[in-house]
């Protein structure tokens, strides 16, 4: 890239100095494809995203290949990658109960996700399990993790907006969220599955969390760009005081169980906005774009992501 095609950084006051961009296209990007892709490009996929600098990078998923046959690979994936050199660099799996969490046991990992939502019929369709009890699932899970070590990162999904019940209670998803922050997990991320949050609404949530004790260093935020409000919400989200943001290179992804969701968050879009604010991230543009077009040829279809589109032709 030349100096023509970086953005001029104006920095904003109101903005942290540094985030943490959680790269989520290995396991929520892929998830969704309809192209399965082989264990070596996913492999090779997790390597460059690392080589880019990402420092955290959610590999796989040990949800049961029946639900999602695109993460049937998940041990594949594990084994061949156990060689590499990890410093400073965390690679979680997602685990839906305590048999996935026995598999990731099997295979080594020392950093797992586990995930609720924050709708009873979202529960039901994604979990087989009602909105409350979901969680006699969920945090036997976590204390069994938490109990041998390793580190538990959770997810709540449908916190801005749920298909098919429409808006969803901000004391409903802090009540969700607060018991897993409550369980012992090391972070929340909060998920916009659908795409339909609006940067008031975050601000609300986020002030929702923070009047219900909840350290806003430990909430992670994730969001869908269905209605092209994504970079507004983080923008949102980073002057309320977060700064880990979830994101999928190429803005590969969306939601198997709930159809109106489109890609996540683009990596390259989220580092492109970063850039221009001077905000630290510690992850190298060209190489991501490099890395996304690289994929968007193996799936057959170009990346989503304006700045890969821009940049790289993807």
């Amino acid at each position: 890239m030349t100096e023509r095609t970086l953005p001029q950084v104006v920095i904003d006051p109101g903005m942290p100095s540094a985030v943490r961009i959680f790269e989520v296209g290995p396991r929520d990007g892929l998830q969704n494809e309809s192209t399965v892709v082989d264990v070596q490009d996913k492999v090779a996929f997790i390597r460059r995203l690392r080589r880019a600098g990402l420092s955290a990078i959610e590999v796989t998923s040990f949800v049961h290949p029946r639900w999602v046959p695109q993460l049937a690979d998940a041990e594949e994936v594990i084994a061949a990658l156990a060689a590499d050199d990890h410093d400073r660099v965390t690679m979680p799996v997602l685990v839906p109960n305590e048999r996935g969490l026995d598999r990731a046991r099997t295979a080594g990992v020392r950093h797992i996700g586990v995930f609720a939502s924050a709708t009873e019929t979202f529960a039901q369709r994604n979990l087989n399990r009602s909105l409350d009890g979901q969680f006699d699932m969920i945090i036997p899970t976590v204390r069994a993790a938490l109990s041998e070590g390793m580190d538990v990162r959770g997810y709540v999904s449908m916190c801005f907006g749920d298909p098919w019940e429409g808006a969803v209670p901000l004391s409903q998803v802090v009540d969700a969220g607060m018991r897993l922050l409550d369980a012992g997990i090391s972070e929340l991320s909060l998920g916009d599955t659908i795409g339909v949050g609006t940067p008031g609404h975050v601000t609300a949530l986020l002030a929702a969390f923070a009047e219900a004790g909840a350290d806003l260093r430990r909430i992670a935020l994730h969001f869908h760009d269905t209605y092209g409000q994504a970079l507004s919400n983080v923008q949102a989200g980073m002057r309320a005081g977060v700064t880990t943001f979830d994101a999928s290179a190429g803005g590969l992804g969306g939601c198997p169980y709930a159809l109106s969701a489109t890609g996540n968050l683009a990596t390259e879009d989220l580092v492109w906005m970063l850039d221009g604010l001077g905000i630290r991230h510690g992850v190298d543009l060209g190489a991501l774009v490099e890395t996304s077009v690289w994929m968007a040829s193996r799936l057959g279809r170009p990346a989503p992501s304006r700045v890969v589109a821009a940049l790289g032709g993807g």
